[in-house]
């Protein structure tokens, strides 16, 4: 067959057609994702600055500098307890944060798993932390957590007689740190909650009936067949939400300012970049982030998507 031939005929259409179509999605995704990331790994080994931003592609390459001064700044090392630095603090706020989510949303799952009136009412209310704007989400807690007398929280504990002063609750080293920890648990738990659900209402009814006639206690039957059956929803719903979490910004941007033990590497990846105006050093900071991520999505897909495919 010729090359005219080919280029009419109708596997060559089709193709054509198909790239057509294509072509607005991948001049996106390539403008939107795909040059954008290169080009942040490009300026993390380049000295890019406020000074020369108008002309970045002539910027002095500086090799591994801006990971060294990354590394070594005082906001990324740990020094101690209290100022674990944001990788540490990225680290223990992912982990706690999506551990006490995904038990969260376990136990509101398995609450809601059971008929009883009114429930579509409640699964929706227990969607309301998941689909509320995440400003408006935070400005409540702030104001709830005002640390003057006439606070919320300070109201309510000082009535009580738990506390005998108000607390500065977002002020306060460690304790701002538990607070951005339960408002990420707090807000997420309701994904986690819907991924579990789903797997619990296609688990086999019978397996229960069958346990119930052998004699096995509301706990035997949780921890023999629930949780194997959820096993891997549980881990792929933890690997997720780890990844994302890790990633985040805006929740403790908003609720802190990164300040007083809850800067991490997201906040770390601002403030070089546009505090300082160190660009260079700014994306060095992102490719170590990503390198974080990267671990992650390599753990989710070796354990998690390997082990489901087994199954």
């Amino acid at each position: 067959m010729s090359v005219v031939s080919r280029w009419r005929s109708l596997r060559a259409q089709e193709a054509r057609l198909g790239w057509a179509l294509l072509a607005p999605t991948l001049i996106i995704v390539f403008g939107l994702v795909i040059f954008p990331a290169f080009f942040s790994i490009w300026i993390s080994f380049h000295a890019v600055g406020l000074h020369n931003l108008n002309d970045v592609f002539h910027a002095p390459f500086n090799g591994l500098e801006n990971y060294k001064r990354v590394v070594t700044d005082f906001a990324f090392k740990y020094h101690s307890i209290q100022n674990m630095g944001a990788a540490l603090t990225s680290i223990v706020y992912s982990f706690s944060a999506t551990a006490l989510a995904l038990v969260g949303g376990l136990i509101a799952a398995l609450l809601l798993n059971k008929p009883f009136r009114g429930r579509g009412l409640v699964r929706a209310t227990f969607l309301f932390s998941y689909v509320a704007p995440i400003v408006s989400v935070a400005f409540v807690w702030r104001w709830i957590l005002d640390p003057r007398p006439s606070g919320v929280m300070n109201d309510i504990l000082m009535r009580l007689g738990i506390i005998h002063a108000p607390m500065a609750y977002l002020s306060q080293r460690g304790l701002a740190l538990i607070v951005v920890i339960l408002l990420d648990a707090w807000r997420y738990f309701p994904f986690a909650m819907l991924m579990i659900l789903a797997r619990l209402q296609a688990i086999d009814k019978s397996l229960y009936e069958a346990a119930e006639v052998d004699g096995a206690n509301v706990w035997e039957r949780f921890r023999y067949i629930t949780v194997p059956e959820l096993r891997f929803v549980l881990g792929a719903v933890f690997l997720l939400r780890l990844i994302w979490t890790f990633n985040k910004f805006d929740d403790i941007f908003l609720l802190t300012g990164g300040g007083f033990g809850t800067k991490v590497l997201p906040i770390l990846v601002y403030e070089f970049s546009f505090r300082l105006r160190d660009f260079g050093r700014g994306a060095a900071a992102a490719m170590i982030l990503v390198a974080f991520l990267v671990v992650f999505i390599a753990v989710y897909l070796r354990f998690v998507m390997r082990s489901s495919e087994e199954a």
